[in-house]
C-alpha cells in the first residue's frame, strides 16, 4: 500500500513568480508564465540551492547560518487565503509578489494546513514537497506597507493561518499558469504522544 495517497484536491496555478535577489527589507518578485523546477528549485530565485544557511525558524536546532537542506526553495499560497489577508488589510488585493510567492493556486481548501510531507503534483510529473506551514513574516509587512501605506502594518495578524507552505523539488518539471496541482497526502494518522 502506498504511503502517500492521492485525494480528490486539485489545485490551479493561478500565479507564478521568483524573487531574484534580497538586497533590501522589501520583497521584489517577477510575475512569470512558466517556471523550470529544478532540484535546486527556480533557477535564478534568491530561495534556490540545494543547502541554505539556518534561519530564526530552526534556532532550537541550529547555530542561525549552520548549513542544512534546503527544505524552502519554494513558497506556495493559496489564492482564496490571499483574498482573506488583503480584505483584512482593507485592500482589494495583494500583488503575491510582494509576499515573495512562487506559486499561487486555487482550489485546495485550508491549504496553509496540508500536512507536512504533502505532494503537489502537476500533469507533467513535476512533484512538489510540502515542507511545513509559512509563517508571516516582518518582509511581506514593510514591503505592503511601502506600496499601500497603512495597510502593511497589519500583515502579520491578517496572515496567520493564511501564509501558505514552503516546499522543494522533489521531481523536476516545468509548471504554467493555468496547470493543475494534485494534492497526495501521507497515509498515517495524526501524531499522539500520550
Amino acid at each position: 500500500m502506498p504511503a502517500l495517497m492521492p485525494t480528490n484536491y486539485t489545485g490551479t496555478i493561478t500565479w507564478l513568480g521568483l524573487v531574484a535577489h534580497r538586497n533590501k527589507p522589501e520583497l521584489e518578485g517577477t510575475a512569470a508564465t512558466e517556471l523550470d523546477l529544478t532540484f535546486e528549485g527556480i533557477p535564478g530565485s534568491t530561495h534556490g540551492g540545494l543547502t541554505r544557511p539556518s534561519c530564526s525558524r530552526v534556532t532550537s536546532q541550529y547555530e542561525r547560518g549552520t548549513p542544512i537542506k534546503n527544505t524552502r526553495q519554494l513558497s506556495i499560497i493559496s489564492a482564496e487565503e490571499l483574498e482573506g489577508i488583503a480584505r483584512d488589510l482593507g485592500l482589494d488585493d495583494i500583488d503575491p509578489a510582494m509576499l515573495g510567492a512562487s506559486i499561487v493556486i486555487r482550489g485546495i481548501p485550508d491549504f496553509s494546513h496540508v500536512p507536512p510531507s504533502s505532494r503537489l503534483q502537476a500533469s507533467s510529473g513535476a512533484t512538489i514537497t510540502v515542507d511545513m506551514e509559512n509563517r508571516p513574516c516582518q518582509f511581506p509587512a514593510m514591503t505592503i506597507e511601502k506600496a499601500e501605506p497603512g495597510h502593511g502594518k497589519g500583515f502579520r495578524t491578517a496572515a496567520v493561518n493564511r501564509r501558505g507552505v514552503t516546499g522543494w523539488v522533489e521531481r523536476e518539471g516545468v509548471l504554467r499558469v493555468g496547470d493543475n496541482l494534485t494534492l497526495h497526502i501521507p497515509d498515517q494518522r495524526a501524531w499522539q504522544p500520550a
